[in-house]
């Protein structure tokens, strides 16, 4: 009788802006470690989170969606970002809209040609009212990609997440576990608060929120159990402050109230959150600042 052996191993997760990454990745982990919102191109940084099951880890590598449409430092940093994953790992996933495949789709499967094994996920399948409509989908996909596998799901409601991770399983070499069994991100509390803050600025303003918009955690300690975090929002006109206030600070606060009770939740602890606006005219081309930002 043989027993089979751990497999553990680094994934990347890659894709066009807005196919689901972020969603998906938090599903497997079971916890929210990255963020989330129907505007593209939330994902700036590479966000790690740990799977571990009895015979496996999986080490999922979220990465900026690639973008082929605009330029800019900050979007030169996050592409560089992408392709830089795809030659570290193990194993692809890269996540396809169920029957929506575009341009931007096309430009990330010429990153793949000679790439680690790919897997493709075909999320939103939530979405398809007629499910055999999936079908000739995923037979244009297999023609174009040859991938290892294909497997439907949705990040959504969680159907399909199971079928991905035996479809990695045996991509993945055989190893004893990276990191700890309870280890579920690589990702610093002073990172994940800052992208918390970020997605309540995404999800609050919505259109209105210029994309030249980012967090800088100025102050981070712990003290008795209580983390003091004091962040600010960088935005890179002056008109653009007002919209982040809000009508007597109105906005600011309820931003900044979202964004603690999720700190709360993720950390495990009390959170004093102490926010503030910046102009910052030009930052996304500001190597010290996209630093002190995560993204370079």
């Amino acid at each position: 009788m043989t027993t089979s052996k751990h497999r553990a191993g680094y994934i990347a997760i890659i894709g066009r802006p807005n196919v689901g990454k972020s969603t998906l990745l938090n599903r497997l982990v079971g916890q929210k470690i990255s963020i989330t919102s129907r505007r593209p191109q939330t994902t700036r940084q590479r966000i790690i989170g740990i799977v571990t099951r009895t015979d496996a880890q999986y080490v999922f590598v979220d990465t900026p969606g690639f973008q082929s449409r605009h330029g800019g430092a900050m979007n030169r940093l996050m592409n560089r970002s992408v392709s830089r994953s795809i030659g570290d790992v193990d194993a692809i996933v890269w996540v396809v809209e169920a029957r929506h495949f575009t341009a931007e789709d096309k430009a990330v499967l010429g990153l793949l040609q000679g790439s680690a094994p790919v897997v493709i996920a075909v999320n939103k399948i939530d979405e398809v009212g007629n499910k055999n409509e999936l079908l000739p989908f995923m037979q244009e996909l297999e023609t174009l990609a040859h991938p290892a596998a294909i497997v439907p799901v949705s990040a959504k409601s969680g159907s399909g997440a199971e079928n991905l991770l035996e479809a990695l399983a045996g991509l993945l070499p055989e190893r004893e576990r990276l990191y700890g069994e309870d280890e579920i991100t690589t990702a610093s509390e002073r990172t994940l608060a800052a992208e918390l803050l970020r997605e309540k600025l995404f999800r609050l303003l919505g259109e209105e929120l210029p994309y030249s918009t980012a967090v800088e955690i100025e102050r981070f300690e712990t003290v008795d159990g209580l983390r003091r975090i004091h962040a600010g929002i960088l935005v890179d006109k002056a008109g653009q402050k007002g919209i982040v206030i809000g009508k007597g600070g109105e906005k600011l606060k309820q931003i900044a109230s979202q964004a603690r009770m999720d700190m709360e939740r993720l950390f495990g602890g009390k959170v004093f959150l102490e926010v503030w606006v910046k102009v910052k005219s030009g930052w996304a081309d500001d190597s010290a600042v996209l630093r002190r930002t995560g993204i370079e």
